[in-house]
């Protein structure tokens, strides 16, 4: 369901300066090929190895008749029965077809004396090696990275199609939260759902915007929600979501009729609702943090990042062997805060949604399939590896 509420979101161009960490919405070719010429690998002599490849046996003398630093662009051919002194990167001399390191020669300028020499065409980077001119470059769906702006930066790019960033509300409710930093009464709680979603959302690529929480108040949750979602692109709600007398997400959207509620088979994050109010997207997610967390991370961050335009939207999973035994609930989908370290994973507190301290120490959620109750020390499991957690 939430799959289908987003779509994929529109392109945009921008400058690579501000392309880091988006997603290329199309292929970009290269300008030009890399290299762009044939080229020098090594500091050391251009030669011809005709005239040079028997200095292994008897050290041969030639004279350098020219000097090509990097940069250089007015290159002139090897004239036969010499060397040229080259630096790495640049362009090779026409009639060269080896260069020798000058760690196999005595360094000398005018006269070089080489006292090796490495076989036929050692040493060059030929013109469109690494990547010919026209060919793509980037393949629409990359995630751009350090490595990925660097490649378009050499390829000639100055700005790439991506796709725009996801725009999302995140709303908290409960009449007993409490802002942090403000004193606590007897019964109260701060207010941490909405700073952990809106983190979670940056983490996955969006831009996040926290609400103010409301109380559980139906009049003053659809006001509130209706004065700020024609800007947005998703809306998520933490809380008021399961079975008690003050749902206020429930009986707020509940009278609309265009969310549909319904009670999930995992654990934590059974009671979930998506739908749309006033045609934008909405995910509403239960209130205990851990539940927020574990149903952001299995139903709202793929989807969201599939929107953004991810070829691979999931996290990486890895198998491990958990370091003790496990008990599960029978017919739900067990998401237990762990810590992965080589192949191995050790189980972080207990099921319960509400140890929010266990989940900051995990990193990684170790899945139990619904139809395990029970798994012995060192059975194998799916693990999710999570960012953001302590290392």
């Amino acid at each position: 369901m939430i799959d289908a509420l987003l779509r994929a979101l529109p392109e945009e161009s921008v400058p690579l300066g501000a392309a880091h960490g988006r997603v290329l919405a199309r292929d970009v070719a290269a300008a030009v090929a890399l290299p762009g010429f044939d080229n020098s690998a090594m500091d050391g002599y251009a030669a011809r190895w005709a005239e040079v490849g028997e200095a292994s046996r008897a050290p041969v003398r030639l004279p350098v008749a020219d000097d090509i630093p990097a940069g250089r662009t007015d290159v002139v051919p090897l004239a036969p029965g010499t060397v040229q002194r080259i630096m790495t990167g640049a362009p090779l001399p026409p009639g060269a077809d080896v260069v020798i390191p000058v760690e196999l020669t005595d360094g000398g300028t005018d006269v070089v004396e080489i006292r090796d020499c490495p076989a036929p065409g050692t040493h060059l980077r030929a013109t469109g090696e690494d990547i010919a001119a026209g060919a793509v470059a980037l393949e629409a769906g990359s995630a751009l990275g350090a490595a990925q702006l660097g490649l378009a930066a050499a390829v000639g790019v100055t700005e790439l199609p991506v796709r725009r960033r996801p725009r999302v509300l995140v709303l908290s409710t409960g009449s007993e939260l409490v802002a942090p930093g403000q004193p606590l009464l007897p019964g109260q709680i701060y207010e941490s759902n909405g700073r952990l979603l809106a983190a979670a959302v940056q983490d996955a690529g969006g831009e996040a915007r926290q609400l103010h929480f409301v109380p559980d108040d139906v009049e003053q949750f659809l006001a509130t929600v209706r004065s700020e979602v024609a800007s947005a692109d998703l809306l998520i709600t933490s809380g008021g979501v399961s079975a008690g007398a003050y749902e206020v997400v429930k009986d707020a959207f509940g009278e609309l009729g265009t969310v549909e509620f319904a009670k999930v088979g995992m654990q934590p994050g059974g009671p979930q609702g998506a739908g749309t109010v006033d045609g934008v997207p909405v995910v509403t997610l239960p209130g205990n943090p851990v539940s927020a967390f574990v149903s952001f991370e299995v139903f709202v961050r793929p989807a969201l990042r599939r929107a953004m335009g991810y070829t691979h939207p999931e996290r990486l999973h890895v198998p491990a062997r958990i370091t003790g035994p496990l008990r599960s609930p029978a017919g739900r989908r067990q998401f237990l805060r762990g810590r992965y370290d080589g192949g191995r994973v050790s189980q972080v507190g207990g099921p319960g949604s509400h140890l929010v301290a266990h989940l900051a120490r995990a990193n990684c959620l170790v899945v139990v399939p619904e139809d395990v109750t029970e798994l012995s020390a060192g059975a194998e499991v799916d693990v999710v590896l999570i960012e953001g957690a302590l290392q």
